[in-house]
């Protein structure tokens, strides 16, 4: 920073009278979020004030529901966050030796409704479909499931798969390049910063089964799945 305010003002300022100076302008030192460049900002305001709420009259006239979809990747010896320690000693965090991974999907409503599986590897069309038989099975009521742009979801066996079912599902596409917009990415974010991220596996423990049990406990807790949507970046799904 001191560097350009030389170029731009011919001031040269000490690091001291750089801080003195952000402070007063009301700027603290932050971590920037990420966003694509290739992000439309029109198609993200038509998506809040058009087409999200078009899908919502479509799911009421319908009598169904409306979820958003997403999906997440966990690694056993992922550690998230700071811990206390000695200064000038780096704590250390015991975890399994082994390289433990396991993906998750999941789907949430803005009425607490939570619905989640676990399975292994990436995801691809085939394995899409199945995981939707899977939510879809035993459901009476039409849904109406919000998807991000992955491949994955786009391709012909899936299109085969909703038209089979006879108007009980039906897919809807987020912008490109606009996580923030899916309410169930901050389902993935509080349970990578509250789960095994936070406490490491315990011998004897599986990745799987830890984060079976974590899922479990969301599915019973819809107050926790509906303050998700009270969050700035998805409030518009609570407007209809």
């Amino acid at each position: 920073m001191a560097s350009l305010i030389e170029r731009k003002f011919a001031l040269r300022l000490g690091l001291t009278a750089v801080g003195e100076l952000l402070a007063k302008l009301g700027l603290t030192p932050q971590k920037p979020l990420q966003r694509a460049y290739q992000r439309d900002p029109q198609a993200i305001e038509r998506w809040q004030r058009e087409t999200f709420p078009a899908i919502a009259r479509q799911a009421r006239a319908s009598g169904g529901e409306v979820y958003f979809w997403d999906e997440s990747g966990f690694r056993a010896d992922t550690v998230h966050g700071k811990t206390w320690g000695v200064k000038g000693h780096t704590p250390v965090v015991e975890r399994p030796g082994q390289r433990q991974s396991i993906s998750a999907a999941s789907a949430v409503n803005a009425k607490g409704g939570f619905w989640y599986c676990t399975y292994q590897g990436g995801l691809n069309a085939e394995l899409f479909v199945d995981l939707l038989r899977r939510m879809m099975s035993r459901r009476t009521k039409p849904v109406h499931l919000v998807v991000d742009g992955l491949p994955a979801h786009k391709t012909k066996q899936v299109k085969d798969y909703v038209a089979s079912t006879n108007g009980m599902l039906t897919l809807h596409f987020l912008p490109g390049y606009a996580p923030e917009l899916n309410p169930d990415e901050l389902v993935w974010s509080h349970v990578k910063r509250t789960g095994v991220a936070r406490t490491p596996l315990h011998k004897g423990e599986t990745l799987g089964d830890k984060i079976g049990v974590q899922l479990a406990a969301l599915k019973k807790a819809p107050r926790l799945i509906r303050s998700f949507f009270r969050t700035p970046s998805v409030a518009y799904i609570t407007d209809w």
